[in-house]
């Protein structure tokens, strides 16, 4: 029997992104980019939403190509409110756009050393023991990203997403990923 993460074991859909993609580090700007928006929609929801809407997500912001939800503008934003495949909240949508244009102005590897930056390019690792909904790292970056700009990236979302693309390796100790 393969353990994993308590988390994962909902359904085949958590299964599968846990044991293919949660915790691996992610160095594709683009993906990192992709993750935090994800993380900010998901904001007040379950990832398990977010993960079953993300090939809509996918198709509606033009398959999260900077320069293209970067260049979005009222009509898109309308087109966005409108489409019951993704989450439709004006706020984060406004967020994705506005995201998009910063990572834009940081450029793709100036984003992903901001990302990997904070830990020298290097997982954090934890003991594998707790499950942490923030951190004294997760609230500097948060702090970064707020500064710079970004919306929906407190502490709590930025912990998940740094979990998701791999900044810190989080898997439960028994956890046959970790």
């Amino acid at each position: 029997m393969t353990i994993r993460c308590q988390w994962a074991e909902s359904n085949d859909l958590m299964r599968a992104y846990h044991d293919t993609e949660w915790g691996v580090p992610q160095h594709d700007p683009r993906m990192l980019w992709e993750m935090l928006m994800l993380e900010g929609f998901q904001a007040g929801l379950s990832w398990q939403v977010i993960l079953n809407k993300r090939a809509a997500f996918r198709a509606a912001f033009a398959g999260f190509d900077p320069a293209a939800v970067a260049a979005f503008g009222d009509a898109d934003v309308e087109r966005l409110m409108a489409d019951a495949g993704i989450v439709r909240a004006r706020a984060k949508i406004l967020a994705t756009i506005r995201g998009a244009q910063i990572y834009l102005e940081m450029g793709a590897s100036g984003f992903h050393d901001f990302c990997w930056g904070f830990t020298d390019g290097k997982p954090v690792v934890s003991d594998g023991t707790q499950w942490l909904a923030t951190t004294p790292l997760s609230e500097r970056i948060s702090k970064e990203m707020k500064r710079r700009g970004f919306k929906f990236v407190g502490p709590t979302i930025v912990y998940a997403w740094m979990q998701a693309v791999g900044i810190v390796e989080d898997h439960q100790r028994d956890c046959f990923r970790r």
